[in-house]
Formats: C-alpha cells, structure tokens, sequence
C-alpha cells in the first residue's frame, strides 16, 4: 500500500512536470514566458481586435469573416464615380450588408495605394503636377466626406511613386511560398527611372504636405482618421531614381512624416511588415516605433505581418515563425492603449490554397490568441 506523503511528493512532482512542459510549449510556439514578462503590469486590458482588409462584402466573404470571429473590417472602397468620388448610396449599402452579419466597416482604402503612380487612378498627387493634382484632391475629399456620412472611422492610404518591390519567391514550411526581397539580386532593376524622374526625400514631403493641407481640414470637419502606410519595402537612396520617405533610415522617416501635422486625424497605417524590412534588428526596433507613434495617438490600423530577415533581404512568412515575436507586439500595442484593428495583410501563398482563405484563417486564430493571452496579465 502506497504511504500517502508518497502519493503527495508524486503529485507534487507530476505537477512540476506539467507546468514545465506547458511553459516549454509556449516558448517553442512564440510566447515569451520568462519570469520577468509574466508579472502582471499592465494598468487595462488590450483594447484591440482582430479585423481584415481582404475581399468584398459579398455573402461568401462576410460569412467567411463571421465564422471567424471578424467583426470590423477595411472594406473593398464604395464604387466610384469618374471625376467626382465615391457614390454615397453604395457606400450606405455597402455598412447595410456588413451590419446584418455584426461587422462594421471600420475603413476603406483611398485610392492611393501600393501599386505606384502607373497603377493609380490619382497618380499626380505624388507626380506634384498642378492643376491636375488638385482635381484629385477634391475627389479625395468627397471620398472623406462619403466616409463620415457613412460612419466609416479612419481611410488608408499610400503616398508612393513606386510601387512595392520583390524579388522571385521562396519555399517555406509546407511548401507554401513566401514573397521576398533580395536586394542583390533585386539592383538590375534600380537603375530604371519612374516617369516622375528624380525625386529626393524633401520633395517627396514637399508633394505629401501639400496634400495634407489640404485634405486634413475636411477629415476634422468629418472626424475621419487619415493613415498612411510605410512605403513597401523601404530601399536605398535613389532606387529608380525615388528616395522614399522612409528610407534608408525607417525610424527617421516616421517622425519626421508624424511631425507633419498636429492634428489628431493625422497617422499611420503602421504596418508592422514594411517598417520591419528596413530594420537590422526588427524584433527590437519595432518596439521604438510603436511606443513613439502609438504615444501620440497616430496609429489608425495595424498590419500584422511578420518576417524573416530585414534591411535588404526579408521574407514575409507566417505570424508565428518570424523573426519577431508579436506576443511582445501585441504587448506594446497595448501598452500604449491601441483599440482599433490588428489584421493580416499578406500571407503565405499556397496551391491548395489558392484564394488564401486558408492563410487567413490561422491569421485570425492567431492573433485572437494574442490579444487573450496579453490580457491574462492585465493586474
């Protein structure tokens, strides 16, 4: 017969076992355990959530997103009316169809994206030709006028001439394929110049302050949060002939963009990924980025995207297996009391996978169980 202070010491140490092995598996998955990050500091929880930006509101996609718990989006933009702006009855029936399945349309995208002034339909904003730039801005501020009158909160944009730049995809886990940059093998296509010529930095913020003083104005009238996003991937100076605002030094491109106004309707799409790849230490830069933008109240929506790699050479994998841990990120964000959306923007690409639904679902379980386990700390 077994003494009971036998049985005891079992307990004791079959308990030792399990609470070592569970602290082990979190650490391998990409939480940060250690005793120091465990104390409970934080003063309220993390106010953020989950969103997306990807597809329509469509019945597919909307039960797509509902079935995973997304309750805010960045929505595919109302239809546009050349010459003058977004249609505001589309725009109305657009937060109808969101609103039956429990999401709200928390964003659209301006349509100064990504995809540089050749793909734009506003492409001399950033070119800073008068008078065609100013017709542009007047339908830009129709676009925020349609944004306020619907309810939509913030409206994202790209202050761009090029457009993102990668170089041939590579293989990662599972045999998905990751989007990629290697700036050694990317410099054949450095010496090629955009139309819009040469162009430094101090021009570039030139042609951005001069669309900002005059959009701001009506995004106060309409309390419409205006972010930009960090040019994708930021790159060195005079690559095609641009010096992007960002480059080559991201953290001081931030400031000096987040200097350009006081206004509190001026920010950042931060997205994580593109101010990670130009960083030689990501995991720990990212950090100084959020705490200076998110102390001002300029972040508007976040890209959770991670990476492998940085400053010249990246990979955008999954969230999980990058060089960065986003338990941490997540821990940042709430300790400067963000409450807007968290999303992915770019995953992983794969055959059996092919509209990237799949991707995106371990995207939003993930960061779901980000922002629980920040909360377990909250004092």
């Amino acid at each position: 017969m077994t003494k009971p202070h036998i049985l005891s010491m079992k307990r004791r140490t079959f308990n030792k076992l399990i609470t070592a092995g569970a602290v082990g598996a979190l650490s391998a998955g990409g939480f940060s355990c250690s005793q120091s990050n465990t104390k409970k500091t934080a003063k309220k929880p993390a106010l953020m959530h989950v969103g997306c930006q990807r597809g329509d509101v469509t019945i597919k996609e909307l039960e797509f997103k509902a079935r995973h718990g997304i309750k805010n989006i960045d929505g595919k933009a109302p239809n546009l009316i050349q010459g003058v702006g977004w249609d505001l009855d589309d725009a109305k029936l657009r937060k109808h169809r969101a609103a039956r399945y429990g999401i709200s349309i928390d964003a659209y995208h301006l349509p100064l994206s990504s995809a540089g002034i050749d793909r734009v339909s506003v492409p001399h904003i950033m070119l800073g030709k008068s008078p065609e730039r100013d017709h542009e801005i007047e339908m830009i501020q129709q676009m925020i006028s349609v944004a306020g009158q619907t309810g939509v909160r913030a409206l994202l944009y790209n202050t761009t001439i090029l457009p993102v730049v990668r170089t041939e995809r590579t293989s990662g886990r599972g045999n998905a394929t990751y989007s990629t940059w290697d700036e050694s093998k990317g410099l054949d296509q450095s010496k090629e110049l955009t139309r819009a010529g040469v162009v430094d930095a101090d021009t570039i913020f030139e042609r951005i302050s001069y669309f900002l003083e005059r959009v701001i104005p009506v995004a106060e009238e309409y309390k419409v949060q205006l972010g930009n996003h960090i040019a994708d991937p930021p790159l060195p100076a005079g690559f095609r002939g641009i010096t992007r605002w960002n480059s080559p030094n991201i953290f001081e491109g931030i400031k000096r963009y987040s200097n350009l106004s006081d206004s509190p309707y001026h920010g950042f799409n931060l997205c994580l990924g593109s101010a990670m790849e130009g960083m030689k230490d990501p995991d720990k830069e990212i950090h100084e980025v959020i705490r200076y933008v998110g102390g001002k109240n300029q972040i508007f929506n976040v890209h959770m995207r991670n990476i492998k790699g940085g400053w010249g050479m990246f990979q955008e994998v999954y969230p999980d297996n990058g060089d960065v841990n986003f338990f941490n990120v997540i821990r940042s964000l709430r300790d400067v009391e963000y409450k807007h959306m968290i999303m992915p923007d770019h995953v992983p690409k794969h055959n059996d996978d092919p509209d990237d639904s799949q991707g995106f679902a371990f995207c939003y379980g993930y960061l779901a169980a980000l922002i629980n386990a920040a909360n377990t700390e909250v004092a």
